[in-house]
């Protein structure tokens, strides 16, 4: 009796000593997601103390979205693109329509209807200042109640801030806090740094539409689904817990954009 409840607390350290890592891997140029990685190819630092990889497994999964609508004053120019997204909807995913310009507003709860979602996107009135990051935490925080799957935010933008009370750090932490993984979506990169930020502290991504139509992507929709569908599993060895300052590197000779996000 006593051998079995020593295996039995021994199998739970060791369970306990597994951390996952959701990561996402495209190439920094063109977006195009890399899929053909080893647990070997990837480097995981922890406060700069590196965390050995066990294992890396790469799928392709369902997604729950909520998408951000830009609403400011140059906020139509980005709703192309955001009717498009709608399109690329698979069925069982679902998706919620946010629209912000100084505040956040939730126009169309999540439905996998397309119809509903592109008729809530043509109500949307534009005017004010965008406030990116105000909008983010806003729809965070009570916003993902109905989600299923995976949780994405596809935050489309001009690619403007117009300054809020909310601290980029605030929006990482509740988004980690939360499992939702943030893609920004923008025309213009006078933010772009912000972007890949928010992007690479949560295993999302960031698309330049401006780069993709250099790069000949001619269904930018589609590559966005495809890249946030898309995702590694790492396995980590080590002590309980993720501290906030993570980084992992691939060993690849192209260069690449590596986000990540703590699953435990």
């Amino acid at each position: 009796m006593r051998r079995i409840c020593l295996l039995l607390v021994l199998g739970l350290l060791n369970a306990q000593a597994a951390m996952r890592v959701l990561v996402t891997v495209v190439e920094q140029k063109t977006s195009r997601p890399i899929t053909d990685l080893q647990a070997s190819d990837f480097t995981f630092l922890e406060d700069k103390l590196p965390r050995r990889v066990e294992a890396a497994e790469f799928a392709s999964k369902p997604i729950d979205v909520m998408l951000l609508v830009d609403t400011s004053l140059v906020g139509p120019m980005v709703q192309p693109i955001a009717g498009a997204l709608i399109a690329e909807l698979k069925d069982k995913e679902q998706m919620a329509i946010v629209a912000f310009d100084s505040s956040a507003e939730m126009i169309q709860d999540f439905t996998s209807s397309k119809e509903t979602l592109h008729s809530a996107l043509g109500r949307v009135k534009y005017g004010n200042t965008p406030r990116v990051l105000d909008a983010l935490f806003a729809a965070m925080e009570s916003g993902f109640d109905h989600a299923t799957f995976r949780r994405v935010i596809f935050l489309v933008t001009t690619g403007f801030e117009g300054g809020g009370r909310v601290s980029e750090r605030e929006v990482v932490r509740l988004a980690r806090r939360q499992s939702v993984s943030i893609y920004p979506i923008y025309a213009v990169g006078g933010e772009r740094g912000l972007f890949e930020s928010l992007a690479r502290q949560t295993g999302g991504a960031s698309f330049n539409l401006r780069e993709l139509a250099r790069s000949a992507v001619k269904q930018p929709a589609q590559h966005i689904f495809e890249v946030a569908r898309g995702a590694y599993t790492l396995t980590l060895t080590g002590n309980l817990g993720l501290g906030e300052k993570l980084k992992v590197e691939v060993k690849r000779p192209q260069k690449l954009f590596v986000s990540a996000l703590p699953l435990d």
